[in-house]
């Protein structure tokens, strides 16, 4: 017997997979992901025999729910669904797939559409922090269609602004989780820093690159990845994440000046491959850190003195903008961010049911 489960395929900027309400999936955790396996058609190289697309940006799932917290409309669970191994990890967050949740949020009746834009606050129950997302609403529906163009998707849509709040710390509880601007980890200089995910910097110079290198360039060099794997693991030690051989978190970036106008450039490994533009968590902590007097990301970026906020980040696919907003400094010195945003896109693919075999229930 089979067990259909409602669900829509949705685009969330540069990434997609299938968004459930929470209560349709099975409340025991294990189980749970044993369904999200299935439903993805994990492990398989291929996954010929479900949803995802054989690659790490088409194999990710969201789970949404109303909220009973005081000021939040919806919450939100992201899984990173391995392609080829029998995992489903729920530390990271994913702020592509974020721009999906106002969205499905509002079409199925979680949220009261206002005109002509609608404010949804929704709680991610990855990293316990708030994000506001203000989706266009004319005449009470979402409109998907508009002008916007995100590098690395074709065409436009209605542009779909997420301003992260405080998200510092969101996995270690610090904005500089090792309490230093620069590590010296094996004779590489790293910036830990946790601002929406937890991301180690590395200068491509320091691992012998140019840092605008095609990801298929950056994905064939096997020695930079072990290279990369092995700072890393290093790093999470020193940022108290433990040993991370087995997740997803922190991931790692490759910095270097930017060639194409824009503030910095950045290639952003999810960890173990090259991403073929830029996760919009990632991105967020690039912008934060090229605030962060010392860090290796302020001693690149080339920020422009009449707009300091705007970061654009050249990535793999094109640029990604984001706005980063400063408020004084925290308790520890560092600078205090209070919020980031950045544009995207999302769009339903399709709606319906999918089918897991009976026994996983």
């Amino acid at each position: 017997m089979l067990i259909p489960i409602p669900c829509v395929v949705m685009r969330g900027g540069t990434s997609k997979g299938p968004f459930f309400l929470h209560s349709d999936l099975p409340q025991d955790e294990a189980r749970r992901n044993q369904v999200l396996l299935a439903v993805m058609g994990s492990p398989d190289r291929r996954q010929i025999d479900g949803l995802g697309g054989g690659d790490s940006l088409s194999s990710k799932v969201v789970m949404v729910s109303a909220s009973s917290r005081p000021g939040i409309d919806v919450e939100y669970l992201f899984a990173q669904v391995s392609v080829d191994n029998a995992s489903v990890d729920t530390s990271p967050n994913c702020g592509n797939m974020l721009a999906g949740v106002a969205p499905f949020a509002l079409e199925h009746g979680l949220v009261a559409a206002d005109k002509p834009q609608t404010s949804v606050r929704i709680y991610n129950q990855n990293t316990g922090k708030m994000v506001e997302a203000i989706v266009q609403t004319p005449g009470g529906k979402v409109n998907y269609e508009g002008e916007v163009h995100i590098d690395g998707v074709p065409g436009s849509g209605a542009p779909i602004l997420l301003n992260f709040m405080d998200a510092a710390g969101a996995k270690t509880g610090k904005l500089m989780p090792t309490g230093q601007a620069i590590d010296v980890i094996d004779g590489v200089e790293v910036s830990c820093v946790d601002f929406s995910t937890p991301i180690v910097f590395i200068a491509a110079s320091a691992l012998g690159k140019r840092g605008d290198e095609s990801k298929a360039e950056l994905d064939a060099d096997n020695a930079l990845l072990a290279r990369i794997e092995t700072l890393r693991r290093a790093a999470a030690l020193r940022m108290g994440l433990g040993d991370v051989s087995d997740k997803v978190l922190p991931k790692v970036v490759l910095l270097s000046p930017p060639t194409a106008g824009g503030q910095i450039c950045s290639r952003y490994f999810v960890p173990w491959n090259c991403h073929a533009a830029h996760a919009v968590t990632g991105a967020l902590c690039v912008a934060a850190a090229c605030h962060i007097p010392g860090t290796l990301a302020h001693r690149l970026a080339q920020l422009d003195p009449a707009a300091p906020q705007q970061v654009t980040i050249e990535h793999p696919g094109g640029q990604l903008h984001t706005q980063v907003t400063q408020a004084g400094t925290d308790a520890e010195g560092w600078p205090h961010i209070s919020k980031a945003g950045v544009v995207r896109t999302a769009r339903p693919l399709v709606a319906g049911v999918t089918y897991v075999p009976g026994h996983l229930w």
